[in-house]
Parts: C-alpha cells; structure tokens; sequence
C-alpha cells in the first residue's frame, strides 16, 4: 500500500470515488440485514469486495456511455447515479423502485443512466451488450458499450459469439471480466482450461490486459487505457479484474467450498481500507474528513432503508403492465 500512485484525478474527485464505494458497501450490509429479516425475497447477490471494479470503471465513463451487467447489479446501476433509495426500494418490492417493485434483485434497470441491466441469465447481457456497442458505431455516437462479464459465464458460448462480432464489426466496446475466483461455487482452475480468462478473447484478436481488481487506481488506470485504446483505434478491448467476493455467491450460499482463513487473507486486500490509506498517506487527504463523509452515508443508509420500507407495494395491477401477453 506504500508504492507511490500514478492519478490525473482531484483530491475531491478521489473523495468522490471513495464515497461511492463506501456507500455501495454499506447499501449491500443494509441489504443482507433486510435479507435475513425477511423483507428481501427472492434472490439476493451482493457485491460485497467487488467495489473497486465497478468505481475504478467509472472513473473513465461519460454520461452517454452504455453499461450492461449480470445479477450482482446493486453496485453497478448506484455507480451509474441512479438514488440508492430507488435501488433499495427495488430490492424491498415496493412501487417506488426503479423497475416499480417487479424486477427486484437480478433486474435492476435505467435507461435514462444509460444502464441496462441486471439480467439474470448467466452470460445473457454479453450479447446485449455488443449490441449496444453496434449502435453506438451506427450512430456515430463516440460512446462506448461496457459489458461486465462473471468468471462463471467466460465458458458460454454466446460469449464468444459476441467477441467474434465485436472484433469482425470493429466495435467500441470494453469487455469487463470481474473474476472473483469462483463463480457460483466451483473455483475457476477447476472450470477454465488455459491461462488467464482475457485471453480468451485474443483467439478473435482482441487485445487486452489482466490488472488487480481490488484496487481502485489500478482499475482506474486500466480503464482510461481501455477508453483511449478504443478511441484511437475503433476496436473492442478487455481487461481482466482479478478481485473477490467476500460473501457467497447468494445468501442462500454457505460458502462451505472455500476455507474462512482464505476469506480472511483476502479481506487484507479490502478495497475500501486500501483506497483509504491511500487518500491518506499519497494525496494527504484528512482523514477527518473521510470519517466523516463515512459516518453520513451511514446515516443516509438509514433514509434510504425508511424510504423503502414506507413506500407502498405495486398494485394488484401492475401484474399486468409492461408485460408481454
């Protein structure tokens, strides 16, 4: 945590970053605490280690580009500025969420943040996603796509499908692999033949790079070089985040296929304590300062749990809106 750190960034948009981390990790401890009281149901992944991935992207983001993901969402539509309290509301059913109460969990949805999911289907949002990178091409827009991809879904095939059509149509898209080692609950040496999952893509020519995701300014640099690379050359690109999820996979997941002493070493890499100490000691930022910003997101954490849990439920109604029949 010592070496020095390359960054182009202000002291208050490194505080920022850090805000928005720390409030997506104590948005998914609210979560799991409304889980565990019964006022989640369904299904419920939390994002939980993972922070650094999906700030560090956003730190090379326009407001126009396009982001597509899996379940493990929650982070990801609050990094794109939707209201944690449409989010939680969302996850708690009622009709104040940003779906209206009826996606929940895995479909968490914004096209006016330029978000489009949340898709419960493993690897289903990959295609979405190049899609998404065709019409930015189309339209001579200058976006990028940003698909996030799960170390579980790098072994389907419409993954591979949409790497061939974005390196045959040359388009601007930005593969994000976010390996957190075990996918469902089967470690990835025990899926994934070969050496890294990036490389995977390479077969269809599409360069990329392997950096350590539990580290804001590693993926942070990462991600202006994958901008830029796409930029200059109008071809697609990949990058690797070697992170960790510090809960199971669901919370239905008891985690019995990995051994608490290796969660604990993990936890040594918490991408929030990491980030902090750097704030603190390479950018001399008060550490007052963050303490305190901590302690009102803790209290919004509160707002946001009281907005959720007083908005009322979709009507009866709504089971028959925005569906196909």
């Amino acid at each position: 945590m010592g070496k020095k750190i390359s960054n182009t960034f202000t002291n208050d948009e490194l505080i920022y970053f850090y805000e928005k981390m720390f409030m997506i990790r104590k948005f998914e401890e609210k979560a799991a605490q409304l889980y565990g009281s019964g006022k989640i149901g369904g299904f419920l992944h939390l994002y939980i280690g993972q922070e650094a991935v999906v700030v560090g992207i956003l730190s090379s983001i326009k407001s126009e580009d396009t982001a597509v993901t899996s379940y493990r969402d929650h982070g990801h539509i609050i990094a794109r500025g939707v209201d944690p309290k449409k989010v939680m509301a969302e996850l708690t059913g009622r009709s104040t969420g940003i779906s209206k109460g009826k996606g929940g969990s895995m479909h968490m949805f914004s096209k006016e943040n330029r978000f489009y999911g949340g898709h419960g289907i493993v690897g289903a949002q990959v295609p979405i996603g190049v899609g998404l990178g065709f019409a930015h091409k189309y339209r001579e827009n200058g976006n990028i796509s940003r698909v996030y991809v799960g170390d579980g879904a790098m072994s389907n095939g419409q993954v591979f499908e949409s790497f061939n059509l974005a390196s045959l149509w040359e388009l601007p898209v930005l593969f994000i692999i976010e390996n957190n080692k075990y996918a469902m609950g089967t470690a990835v040496n025990r899926s994934a033949a070969g050496n890294d999952l990036y490389d995977r893509a390479g077969t269809f020519g599409i360069k990329g790079e392997k950096v350590d995701g539990m580290n804001f300014f590693e993926v942070s640099n990462a991600a202006i070089r994958a901008r830029d690379y796409i930029y200059e050359n109008k071809k697609p690109y990949v990058i690797e985040m070697d992170t960790y999820r510090f809960r199971g996979h669901s919370m239905s997941d008891p985690g019995q296929y990995r051994s608490k002493v290796e969660v604990s070493e993990m936890k040594e890499n918490d991408p929030l304590i990491t980030m902090k100490f750097s704030l603190v000691n390479e950018f001399k930022i008060d550490e007052k300062k963050l303490s305190d910003l901590e302690s009102k997101i803790k209290k919004d954490i509160k707002e946001i749990e009281k907005f959720a849990l007083e908005s009322p439920l979709p009507e009866l109604k709504e089971l028959f809106t925005e569906v196909y029949l």
